[in-house]
């Protein structure tokens, strides 16, 4: 772990102690893949995706980062933060067992968050009493750098999982329609992780499905969303996630309601559209974009096609993942979701290798991955 890293100080006089390219907890926009820790004197921070375990460091008080500063980037490098120099020195770090402890503190906040549980893709949950045993261990092996906030999290009831693939085949499934009814269009999304609080979707870029309909001279949109595996029975309705339905002649926004194992609504569309429909949902209050209107984000697989038109999941995911790439994809879109349910997918397939450093509600569901 010989990583370079530069140390400068910003007009506001914070010290950034960062490898090139590496992300901090002063950039515009946070990525999806991120970890965050809050220690002495500032924040380090990780990318999941691109990084390796040494972080970058935003120090608001410098002084009281010289406790860990040493243990982390090596002596000589707390020494030219004490000694105020603009300079690119190598990390050496003095104790890497705090450095990988760190990490995986990091990590299983991030996890807590943003773990992307999923029947559809086969990603199985993580067990939250699990994960909040391992945080408490963690802050304990990290006292030394830790500010009390990212220690431990406060106990609270937790739902037990229970899901099955099987269970949700009908939800990932073409909707039923009724009979007489003509389909004039359906299509299936992803939506934007930031915008709903965790417990509540399938983080699959198949998760969200619709379908437009006429029937004795009426058309309507029918909006269905797989639920997160374990949802609880009762949601308080100011988590119900809305859904907000793009037309050609304007927005339509309604609340969906669970039934089982999938979240429902349907709305009657305004004479004048055409078949052309984007989807977006959310919880409204929930996130940094505008979920109001439906995020800023629309995937292509949530665009209006014919039924049986040939278009496939896996070809609306991957046109996605290319228009977003090129927009703010990199960031927090299909493309950044997609590399994350690979990376989640990969971890469960490496627990057995100790040097992935596996966490055990990591270990625990790939022991029971055979349900998903």
């Amino acid at each position: 772990m010989n990583d370079a890293v530069r140390i400068h100080r910003t007009e506001d006089g914070l010290v950034v102690i960062a490898p090139a390219g590496a992300p901090t907890v002063l950039d515009a926009a946070a990525r999806l893949d991120v970890t965050v820790l809050e220690v002495l004197g500032g924040h380090l921070t990780w990318s999941l995706l691109d990084g390796g375990p040494l972080p970058a460091a935003v120090l608001d008080r410098a002084d009281l980062a010289q406790e860990w500063l040493w243990a982390v980037f090596g002596e000589p490098i707390a020494l030219a933060v004490e000694a105020g120099d603009d300079v690119e020195l190598p990390a050496a770090p003095e104790l890497p067992e705090l450095v990988l402890s760190a990490w995986r503190l990091a990590y299983a906040h991030w996890a807590a968050r943003w773990w992307p549980a999923s029947v559809l893709d086969g990603i199985a949950p993580l067990d939250e009493r699990l994960l909040l045993d391992e945080i408490a261990v963690l802050g304990a092996e990290c006292e030394m750098l830790v500010d009390g906030a990212d220690q431990a999290i406060e106990e609270v009831d937790l739902p037990v999982y229970a899901g099955r693939a099987e269970d949700y085949a009908l939800a990932a499934g073409p909707t039923a329609t009724p009979s007489g009814a003509l389909v004039l269009a359906r299509g299936s999304t992803g939506w934007d992780w930031r915008c709903c609080p965790p417990g509540l979707l399938d983080a699959s870029e198949r998760a969200i499905s619709w379908e437009v309909r006429r029937e004795g001279g009426r058309t309507t949109v029918s909006v269905r969303a797989v639920a997160a595996p374990g949802l609880p029975a009762e949601v308080p309705e100011h988590l119900h996630p809305h859904a907000a339905i793009h037309t050609s002649t304007g927005t339509i926004e309604t609340t969906l309601a669970p039934h089982g194992d999938q979240w429902t609504a349907e709305v009657t569309a305004p004479d004048a559209a055409d078949t052309t429909v984007r989807v977006a949902v959310s919880v409204p209050g929930v996130g940094d974009v505008d979920s109001g209107s439906g995020g800023t984000e629309p995937d292509n697989g949530s665009s209006g096609s014919l039924p049986n038109s040939g278009g496939t999941s896996e070809n609306a995911a991957s046109n996605a993942r290319a228009e977003h790439g090129l927009h703010g994809g990199a960031l927090h879109g299909a493309e950044m979701r997609h590399r994350i349910r690979d990376f989640a997918a990969a971890r469960l397939r490496g627990t057995t290798d100790p040097d992935a450093a596996p966490l055990a509600a990591e270990t625990a569901a790939a022991a029971s991955d055979s349900d998903f």
